[in-house]
């Protein structure tokens, strides 16, 4: 399945599509669960890459580094013989790495605990700082995978 980084990180004016491409996710954790006693696994890629809603908003030098072909390694990562399941995979400019929805371990909530620590404990706060790596929206997530395309490889590679 396809989903997107408007989806998994949000993106503003984005609503209803953030949430249909958030939905993808929650289908495929479903379809996985259901799938996995006959050897059926289901992902989702959240791609990256140069497409028609894009042309005229980046110099066309730029979306060279973010061609679809690109993206098609983690694709095929996905449908492979052994690939994983219920893994999103964040694929752009000749970039992979897994999406950012894992399960916490979450914690235990004494029931004498001091009230004030306990609430924050509830919510994480206080116990674990924001990942500094994690974008806070799907446009910036298209620009990290841009930048590191770039940095990487300063003229575009083949897909």
């Amino acid at each position: 399945m396809t989903t997107s980084s408007s989806g998994l990180y949000g993106n503003f004016g984005q609503a209803n599509y953030g949430a249909a491409k958030m939905a993808l996710v929650g289908l495929m954790q479903t379809l996985a669960l259901e799938g996995a006693k006959y050897n059926v696994r289901v992902n989702c890629i959240a791609p990256t890459a140069a497409t028609r809603m894009l042309e005229g908003l980046l110099p066309a030098e730029i979306l060279a580094h973010l061609r679809p072909g690109l993206v098609s390694p983690g694709l095929l990562a996905l449908v492979a013989e052994n690939a994983p399941t219920r893994t999103i995979l964040c694929a752009g400019g000749g970039r992979l790495r897994t999406g950012p929805h894992h399960p916490d371990p979450g914690h235990l909530h004494r029931r004498h605990a001091r009230r004030r620590r306990a609430d924050r404990g509830a919510l994480g706060q206080g116990r674990r700082p924001h990942r500094r790596d994690r974008p806070r929206s799907g446009s910036q997530q298209g620009e990290v995978e841009l930048a590191k395309a770039v940095a990487a490889h300063p003229q575009p590679v083949d897909a």
